[in-house]
This record gives C-alpha cells, structure tokens and sequence, in this order.
C-alpha cells in the first residue's frame, strides 16, 4: 500500500512538473522525470542444483528458480542549483544486499537530495542514501558488461549514507569527498563516522580512470575484535565507439583487528573484462578475476578451507531486443585455490562452481 501510494505521488508530481514547465523556464523551476527497469534471470548452479542460493553472491543469487534479481523506480528532479533522487527498489538483490537495514530502509538504492553550494562554481552537496562509487561495477546490470557480477563489487559497499562534496574542477578531473555512518550502512553499527575520497579523470576521449579510497572503524557487536579498515581501489573504463568496450579494476583493503596485539590482514583482488559488438546481432563478453583474502575478513567459506582464494571466468552473450530491452545469457566458473571452497549436491566439498545465467533486462 506504501509502495503503491509513492507511485501515485510520484506521477502526480511529474505530471504536474511537465504543466508547469510549459509556464515557467524551465532553467530555474526545474524538472522532473521518471525512469526505472526490471532485471528478471534464471541462475543454476550445475554441481549444487538442490541448494536455494547460489553462495558467496547477493546479485542474481537464488538458485535453480525463475526470480526477479532487482525492479525499481527512479524519480528524479533537476533544477540550475537543486537535484533530487529516488530510487527504491524490490528482488533478491535487495533482500540479500540490505538485510542488516530495518524496515523501509532496505528499499532505497538510492535516496538523496543536492544542492549546488556556489552559484557560478559546479560544488554540489549531496545528503542521503548515496550510489557508491567503489569498483567498476554497480546494481544496475543494464550498464554492466556482464551480466553477473565479479567478486569485487559484492564485497565493496553497494550503496553509501552520509554527506558527500563534489567538484567539477576541470572538463578532464572531478573530485568528490564524503563523510557516511560506515562500510555499507543506512543505520549505523558504531559511534564512529567514516570518510572516502573519490577521483575521475578522463585520460582520452573514450576512456576514464577512477581512484577511490575509504577509511573508518568497522568495530561493532558483530566484529569486537575490528578496529580501522584501510581500503583503496584503481578501476578504468574504455567504451571506444560502437565495437569495443574494456574494463579493469583492482583493489586493497587492510582491516585492522585486535587479537593477542593489533594485527593487519589484507585483502585485495583484481579483474578484467572486454566485450565485441556484433551490431543488431548482440555482443560478446569475457572476463577474468581473482579474489585474495587469506583471513575471511570479507568472504567466510561455506567448507572447512582457511580464508578464500578464488580464481572465476565468465563467458556471456547479449542480444538486444530493442533500445531499452535486451536478453542475456552467460556461463562462469569459480575455481578455488587450495582446499575446495564449494558443495556439490551431495554436499561434498568441491573446487569449482559451474554458474549458468539467463536473463531479461527492460528499462524506460
């Protein structure tokens, strides 16, 4: 009932936005617009079809099932020194990926409100639930150039809380800097605050590099033994025209714990990808990764084996059925290192991970 009262408000104001821009310019009243999708998939795990999730995922993660891994909405207004954004959504991703938040919390991929400080300087402040700018993957799997996501972005912060200050301080360089409650929180899990700095630079005309950076205390009733966590990652995107399309990222994280004295364990992780544009008849996908992270501090094994390390291959074919519509498939492994990291159906412990996923994707 909530849900649906929030569409009927939102259209509400949209219409009336339109109306009125045809009375007033439109550069100082603003405007208003509605967009959102449907990620619809079928996942399989081919070693583990009896289990209902697929283990170590929040995106696209039931298993053997036809499920919906994220719908939303996306109401936004934009005016010459004020933007706003609302963003909820519903599916598997939302049920794994904001269980720790109560209530309607768990609904916002993003919800936040902007203003511009200066008004002849591009400084804005944004203040709410904000898209994180960690890794060169996000929820929105229309924008990916895989289907599944890599290891790396399930095990960052998906979404953020706080205040963040951004500059547009040249064509080629922003910079962004923020203060939120913590590593993935709405609701704060400590009294500490944590902080993060974000950079872009366009190194050509078709390519971007991304330096991000996060510091905070991670202490909490579930982890008393955490204390600072250092993270840094390095991503870069090429889109060259209509053919070719890269992407990379790497990234280190230091969590600092306190045992028999205060110890330092790192993670980190690194993974590529490419994609080949066939035109009208689809694209082609292909990545390759590696996640490192010898004392569990972000991946706990579901076996026995000590820490996770983890190699994953992924191959994926896309077919676009309209401008805003597209279909999906992709097979991918994850190999362990070491001892097994998996169950098989008659709960063995297992090397390997054989994923299947099918998928349709429509947008407006």
């Amino acid at each position: 009932m909530r849900f649906s009262l929030m569409i009927s408000l939102g259209l509400a104001c949209i219409v009336f936005g339109h109306v009125n821009a045809q009375l007033v310019d439109t550069t100082k009243a603003g405007v208003f617009r509605l967009g959102g999708g449907l990620d619809a998939y079928y996942a399989l795990n081919l070693k583990d079809i009896k289990s209902n999730n697929i283990p170590y995922f929040v995106s696209s993660a039931r298993n053997n099932e036809f499920n919906i891994n994220m719908a939303y909405l996306d109401f936004t207004f934009e005016s010459e020194r004020i933007k706003f954004r609302f963003a909820p959504g519903v599916g598997t991703y939302m049920n794994a990926n904001y269980a720790a938040e109560p209530g309607l919390l768990k609904i916002p991929l993003e919800a936040k409100g902007a203003v511009r400080m200066f008004k002849k300087k591009g400084v804005w402040l944004e203040l709410g639930v904000l898209g994180s700018p960690y890794t060169n993957e996000n929820p929105f799997s229309k924008d990916q150039l895989m289907y599944s996501r890599s290891l790396a972005p399930e095990y960052v912060p998906y979404y953020m809380c706080g205040a963040r200050v951004s500059s547009q301080l040249t064509e080629k360089f922003k910079l962004s800097a923020f203060v939120i409650n913590g590593w993935q929180q709405i609701k704060d899990v400590n009294d500490g605050k944590s902080i993060g700095t974000s950079v872009e630079y366009k190194t050509g005309k078709h390519s971007t590099l991304f330096w991000n950076t996060y510091v905070g205390s991670e202490r909490s009733s579930q982890h008393t033994d955490f204390r600072t966590r250092y993270f840094t990652d390095v991503y870069w995107v090429y889109q060259g025209g209509p053919k070719w399309s890269f992407s990379s990222c790497v990234y280190l994280g230091n969590q600092q714990r306190m045992l028999a004295k205060l110890e330092n364990h790192f993670w980190w992780q690194a993974n590529a990808m490419a994609r080949y544009s066939f035109g009208k008849w689809g694209s082609l996908s292909a990545r390759a990764e590696y996640f490192h992270d010898p004392h569990a501090i972000q991946l706990s094994p579901i076996t026995t084996a000590t820490g996770f390390k983890c190699f994953g291959y992924s191959l994926g074919y896309s077919i676009p059925i309209e401008s805003n519509a597209m279909i999906r498939f992709e097979v991918k492994d994850l190999i362990s290192r070491g001892k097994g990291l998996f169950y098989d159906k008659n709960n063995s412990v297992v090397k390997s991970m054989p994923l299947l996923f099918a998928s349709l994707t429509v947008w407006f």
